[in-house]
């Protein structure tokens, strides 16, 4: 029991983290309609700027959480304002076929200016074990985690309470709707394509500071993070949340219990089932998923 209450543990921490990541995945395919797979190397320009940060410049760990939601913010309006606003309207393979372009770019770019060890991110807390009961944490991850929460919590208060939140959703259900009542929905648009990618930076940056940041890992997380949208439903906010959770204990027990070299396995055997039972994912209705 007190395995698996461990086992259990480290999956929640995992899966904050995938929760995170995947809720910028699932605001700009829900709102925007653009499959974004170049979504896992903002998540590790995340990890490198949060590096460059604290390690390389020496500033303090929340200093350097603002600089890089601020940095890759910048570079998610840029990215749309130049590149993904000319393939409005063209459909969604244009789309697909520029952001595995941006994905091949970013990767092949970080990994000619930092190479491909591992970078560390300098945590906010120094290095250390706490016991609970039967359970062993560290304080880096507890303090990764409670951001990663915050983040989260800030996320959906600024989606549900604030005019930018209210224009999001109304482009959501009706984009012509929208237009037509006065919401500039490109505008909207550039600030969820901004919003995904801090989101998703934010998510490499804490995960960085547990264990690093490689110009190679963006593969990987776009994988998963499709993986936690799938399963909690395209768009939806609880469904990336609770994904995310759900992919990280599962793939916790798995190692644990199983096998820890086949890990990344579980996610796709719950992807299948999913969309064998429920298509639609966990948290949206069939209208939505059509």
């Amino acid at each position: 029991m007190d395995l698996f209450l461990q086992f259990l543990t480290n999956g929640l921490i995992n899966g904050a983290f995938y929760a995170l990541s995947a809720l910028g995945l699932t605001l700009i395919f829900g709102l925007m309609r653009v499959v974004n797979f170049a979504h896992g190397e903002m998540y590790m320009l995340g990890g490198v700027l949060g590096w460059f940060f604290t390690t390389h410049l020496g500033l303090n760990f929340f200093l350097s959480v603002a600089l890089v939601a601020a940095v890759m913010a910048a570079f998610g309006l840029l990215i749309d304002r130049f590149l993904i606003e000319r393939l409005r309207g063209e459909g969604e393979e244009p789309g697909i076929l520029f952001t595995i372009g941006l994905s091949i770019f970013l990767a092949n770019v970080t990994l000619l200016v930092v190479g491909p060890a591992p970078l560390k991110v300098a945590g906010a807390v120094p290095e250390g074990a706490l016991f609970i009961g039967p359970i062993i944490v560290t304080k880096l991850r507890l303090m990764a985690v409670a951001v990663g929460i915050a983040l989260m919590i800030a996320t959906h208060a600024l989606i549900r309470h604030t005019r930018l939140g209210q224009a999001m959703r109304a482009t959501f259900q009706d984009p012509m709707a929208a237009s037509l009542s006065g919401i500039r929905v490109a505008r909207v648009h550039a600030a969820t394509f901004a919003l995904g990618c801090t989101l998703a930076a934010l998510s490499g940056m804490l995960l960085a500071s547990i264990y690093s940041a490689q110009a190679s890992v963006g593969g990987l997380v776009s994988l998963k993070s499709f993986v936690v949208v799938i399963l909690g439903g395209m768009g939806s906010f609880p469904g990336a949340v609770v994904g995310g959770l759900l992919l990280g204990v599962a793939e916790s027990l798995w190692g644990g219990y199983v096998a820890t070299g086949m890990v990344d396995v579980i996610g796709f055997v719950l992807v299948i089932l999913i969309l064998l039972f429920r298509p639609q994912g966990l948290f949206s209705s069939s209208s939505e998923r059509a």
